[in-house]
């Protein structure tokens, strides 16, 4: 798949249909922008629009709609029941396919370098894109909304903007621009119009309340409807998955004596997470994302297209990268498969149904580690090639470029590394109480996961050869000592298990 960003604008206009019209239109006037959805809400007063393109067009593409929205709506009159601080609220950048969040960071920082200098517009930059730990968190960001930020920006240091003037843009507002994992806008309905059972509910299950961890919540009167509801964000679906989140809302609605009535998604979700909701409510076993026809369709297309080189093309090719580190992530990535395949094929059966809720955890465990091993393979060969491109750099920069630039690449590995081990520590639990039937399989599992480490580790030790800062280098070198130590005794311990039940 080509390079992708997905650019998520909420802008605050929800009741004039030609305003938003018109932000979309100079947000696809930028050659090669999709608009993906456009969602409009009366009572929040509020738009979020969803447009994808390569980065090379984001940043043009997104300050168009800023500019046509500080054009178009006036925040001095603006009122809604969602928290808001400009016309353009928020403008996250969402890495899809051939990017890493360093890039997507440095789309944030461009963008908002031109939003303050061209539009006088006070930009926050929030979550990944953050320059600080108070500004990771958007609601920190947009505390006091409008009227706070206007009324403090000037006066309190804290309130000074990462770019643009520190002075509150009267008619566009304020904003923050940042870049995060895909987040789920999800809301759910309740058959009362008492807005403080909303209330309630929202604090049991928004973070900063002690609820779950990656959910934020407020409770909202719908009047329209005569009905409240619960609107949320969830910021990590595969952390806390809709299903969970939705069965909490009705068991604490049933304490008030109140019901669900309904649920809605706001813009769009990753497939995964809906698939998640299937699998939880149809309790299906053994289930897999490849048994969706789309998915398999899709697959099979990809795999065809003419001229495509797979991974393995690429590693035999001349080119340097993807080279040992992203082969060592692969390595890793087969490591979780086969252990995710082990549970599967253990999960069901009558002579393992005392191991059906443990094995059925690790499955779920290790498919999120191949998926973010998966991440890592493609992320080593960018760490190698943005090393690459430093040392091409001219003038007195180039040495900093080239040291920061090796540090990541050495910290690239290090993370394959240490996601490995938490697959093999996976990998012994089904060594013990896996399908018999399927333990050569565990056993190829344990030797890919050492593989993994150790060809991650010889990557880390050879960046760290070209660097500089000693403290970096003996953090390093230390963890990769620890990492490699205890891989070697849960593999060793791995192939133990697996030779004895070869002989069973």
């Amino acid at each position: 798949m080509a390079k992708l960003v997905e650019c998520v604008p909420n802008f605050s206009e929800g009741r004039r249909p030609e305003v938003i019209d018109a932000i979309c239109n100079a947000i696809t006037a930028e050659d090669g922008v999709i608009l993906l959805d456009r969602e409009m809400d009366a009572d929040h007063n509020r738009a979020v629009v969803t447009f994808v393109c390569h980065p090379d067009k984001a940043v043009a593409a997104a300050f168009r709609g800023y500019q046509k929205a500080a054009e178009l709506i006036d925040m001095a009159t603006h009122h809604g029941e969602h928290p808001r601080m400009g016309a353009c609220d928020v403008c996250p950048f969402i890495p899809i396919s051939d990017m890493t969040i360093e890039d997507a960071v440095e789309l944030a920082n461009k963008l908002g370098k031109r939003v303050g200098e061209e539009l006088q517009i006070p930009v926050y930059l929030y979550e990944d894109a953050a320059t600080s730990p108070k500004r990771k968190n958007l609601a920190n960001v947009r505390s006091g909304e409008y009227e706070g930020i206007r009324d403090s920006i000037e006066i309190d240091p804290l309130r000074v903007p990462d770019y643009g003037p520190a002075r509150m843009n009267l008619k566009a507002g304020s904003t923050a621009i940042g870049v995060r994992f895909p987040l789920i806008a999800f809301n759910v309905y309740l058959d009362t119009d008492k807005k403080w059972i909303a209330d309630k509910i929202a604090d049991a299950i928004r973070s900063l309340k002690g609820g779950y961890r990656f959910v934020k919540a407020l409770g909202f009167e719908i009047k329209e409807r005569n009905q409240v509801q619960i609107s949320m964000n969830l910021v990590n679906y595969t952390k806390t998955p809709i299903f969970r989140v939705f069965e909490t809302i009705k068991c604490e609605a049933a304490r008030y004596g109140v019901n669900v009535t309904s649920s809605e998604v706001v813009g769009l979700l990753p497939n995964d997470a809906i698939v998640d909701v299937a699998d939880f409510y149809l309790r299906l076993e053994n289930f897999s994302k490849a048994q969706i026809l789309e998915e398999k369709l899709k697959t099979a297309m990809e795999g065809g297209q003419a001229g495509g080189d797979s991974f393995y093309d690429e590693v035999a090719s001349s080119s340097p990268a993807p080279g040992g580190g992203s082969v060592a992530a692969s390595a890793g990535v087969l490591a979780a498969a086969l252990t995710a395949m082990v549970c599967r094929l253990t999960v069901g059966k009558k002579q393992y149904k005392e191991v059906k809720e443990e094995l059925s955890g690790i499955r779920d465990k290790a498919d999120a580690l191949r998926k973010e091993l998966t991440r890592l393979i493609d992320e080593d060969k960018d760490a190698f090639n943005a090393v690459m491109a430093a040392f091409k750099i001219a003038g007195p920069e180039k040495d900093d470029a080239v040291q920061k630039t090796t540090q990541r690449a050495a910290e690239v590995p290090l993370t394959v590394m240490k996601k490995t081990l938490e697959v093999l520590n996976l990998t012994l639990v089904v060594a013990h109480k896996g399908n018999v039937n399927s333990i050569s399989d565990v056993g190829v599992a344990g030797l890919m996961g050492q593989a993994a480490i150790e060809g991650a580790g010889y990557n880390v030790r050879i960046n760290l050869a070209s660097l500089k800062d000693e403290i970096f280098i003996k953090k390093l070198s230390d963890e990769v000592l620890e990492i490699r130590k205890k891989g070697e005794q849960l593999a060793a311990n791995i192939k133990n298990i697996v030779e004895t039940r070869l002989q069973q």
